[in-house]
């Protein structure tokens, strides 16, 4: 039986247990006012004519008067047609009689007396049959009181014990089994799946119980067939980690260290049975190295580990799972190697810039000479010659300069002459060493300072050199007869930007992100366009090294605005 016909049937059986003790009570109810109604009715009013008539004669002593037979004989006509009980007819009649006697008496006192005594005599005893009926009602309306009253006291006891013990025991059938069940599943949610629950009923709780003994069998199988291919896949990866090249550390969304290979503790210097489990900004207190992978954001750092210097670089990768952060794993990578190619590289770079720069300053030296008449006329074949040679001796110029540059960058050596000076001085020494070249191609710059733009804090020479480089790629872009716009406004409270605009074709979206790079060249530019792809890249740590910003915006057929920020000079107290 469902609980739902349960609840119906509790609910039934206590109704019908209402209805009979409200039906038994309305019964015996019925049947006293039934009584009762009997006594009124018949035997009270016998006793009422009774008194009547007793009263009428005792109203007058003597012979019976006119009114006095008259209410006589209204009362024992009314007795007449109210005889109910054993006996009461007998006796009404024999006082009819009498009555009958006494009014015919005449003047005879003795009679009359006799007669009257007798009438009376009957009077009495229809007066105690009907006084002795109304007792023995009376008893019965008693009893049928005091059975109703205890079969009503019964059924009510009967009743409340029934609805008690429902009351009672009822909500424990309901909430017993969801008290139970909501234990097993607490159990369940702390992956505690031998779980069972027994109800002995037939009910929904019974087929509740039953899917819920299925679903931790299910779940326990599961936990169990997945358990070994888990560990099995930890300890591979875990492998895996272990043997790479690379220190690998991995961190919860709580910076608990969940994993640290070999690699990563011999730098650290602890063993992972130190390091797993621990809160890692805790190691990080006593720890530089840690600190440094916490809260530092470099690509490269320089650790002593295993009685060596090493260059490693630092990789941090977020773990995400459901748009949620769970957790980071930081990577250092042993780039020692490269460093020291780069290294060499730098120096041998530098080098021969500087070993080149000589023997190209005697070429340029002895083209000045050539072209001197007093040294010798040249003829016209001559002259092209010589000046083939010096545009070439200029680029080479142009090339090494730029790659003494960039080794004092790569190397940590340049060095940076600070001072305070208005923008309108670098943007006319920019302006006044590229207007040549402008002019040769028929391109007009058009500048916009401000006299009252306050004064930078930066190296003159590097600022300007990176200012010219900037005009110099914007009139190489541009069309023949166009203008180029240089602009030097206020960028934010502290900082004062020069931006270079040109109106050329414009450089493509994907290769914005890489023209600052390192001998980049954005492809299909000509040859007199090209250069050496360093310009930028040397614009950009010049920049930087003076606290600034460096950055291009550029759309295709509409041409390219480059611009850099330094910050403003501090004024005298």
């Amino acid at each position: 039986m469902t609980i739902k016909n349960k609840l119906r049937a509790g609910i039934g059986f206590l109704f019908t247990l209402a209805l009979i003790c409200c039906g038994m009570s309305i019964y015996f109810l019925n049947q006293l006012s039934s009584d009762a109604g009997a006594i009124l009715k018949d035997n009270y009013k016998s006793v009422q004519y009774v008194q009547n008539v007793l009263s009428t004669i005792d109203s007058h002593p003597g012979k019976l008067t006119p009114e006095q037979i008259k209410v006589i004989d209204k009362n024992m006509a009314l007795q007449d047609r109210n005889v109910t009980e054993v006996g009461e007819r007998q006796f009404t009649d024999s006082a009819r009689l009498t009555f009958e006697k006494l009014k015919e008496a005449g003047n005879d006192e003795l009679q009359e007396r006799q007669l009257s005594l007798r009438f009376r005599q009957h009077l009495y005893n229809v007066m105690r049959v009907n006084m002795d009926a109304i007792s023995r009602k009376n008893d019965i309306a008693n009893a049928t009181s005091k059975r109703g009253s205890l079969l009503v006291a019964f059924l009510g006891a009967f009743l409340f014990l029934v609805a008690f013990s429902f009351a009672v025991n009822f909500p424990g059938y309901i909430a017993n089994p969801i008290k139970e069940l909501t234990a097993r599943i607490k159990e369940v949610s702390n992956k505690n799946y031998h779980q069972q629950i027994h109800f002995e009923s037939n009910d929904e709780f019974g087929e509740l119980g039953e899917a819920f003994n299925n679903m931790t069998r299910k779940l326990d199988e599961f936990e169990n067939s997945n358990l070994a291919s888990i560990l099995f896949e930890k300890r591979r990866i875990e492998t895996i980690i272990n043997s790479m090249q690379d220190a690998i550390i991995g961190l919860d969304e709580k910076q608990v260290i969940i994993f640290a290979n070999q690699v990563a503790c011999n730098l650290i210097g602890m063993k992972a049975s130190q390091l797993n489990g621990e809160y890692a900004p805790d190691i990080a207190l006593e720890n530089d190295l840690m600190r440094k992978l916490l809260v530092n954001d470099q690509a490269k750092l320089r650790i002593f580990a295993d009685n060596h210097e090493g260059f490693y670089s630092r990789e941090s990768l977020s773990v995400s799972s459901k748009d949620k952060v769970i957790g980071k794993v930081i990577i250092l990578k042993n780039i020692t190697e490269y460093q020291q190619l780069d290294e060499a590289k730098t120096n041998f770079i530098a080098t021969i810039s500087h070993e080149l720069k000589t023997p190209i300053s005697s070429i340029k030296m002895s083209l000045k000479l050539l072209e001197d008449e007093r040294i010798g006329d040249v003829n016209p074949e001559q002259r092209q010659l010589i000046s083939n040679i010096d545009d070439d001796t200029r680029r080479l110029l142009l090339i090494t300069g730029e790659l003494l540059d960039m080794a004092q960058v790569e190397t940590g050596k340049l060095q940076l002459n600070f001072g305070s000076t208005h923008p309108q001085n670098i943007v006319d020494y920019a302006v006044k060493a590229i207007k040549f070249i402008a002019d040769q191609k028929h391109v007009e710059i058009k500048v916009k300072c401000d006299e009252s733009l306050p004064k930078v804090h930066a190296d003159l020479d590097k600022t300007t050199w990176v200012l010219i480089n900037l005009l110099s790629n914007a009139i190489k872009y541009s069309h023949e007869k166009s203008t180029v716009e240089l602009v030097v406004k206020k960028h934010k409270n502290d900082e004062i930007e020069f931006s270079v605009t040109d109106h050329g074709k414009g450089i493509e979206d994907q290769y914005l992100p890489r023209l600052f790079e390192r001998y980049f060249k954005v492809p299909n530019t000509t040859s007199e366009q090209g250069g050496t792809g360093l310009g930028l890249a040397i614009a950009k740590d010049f920049i930087e090294a003076q606290a600034g910003k460096i950055s291009v915006d550029s759309e295709i057929g509409s041409g390219s605005t480059f611009y850099f920020t330094l910050k403003r000079a501090i004024a005298a107290a």
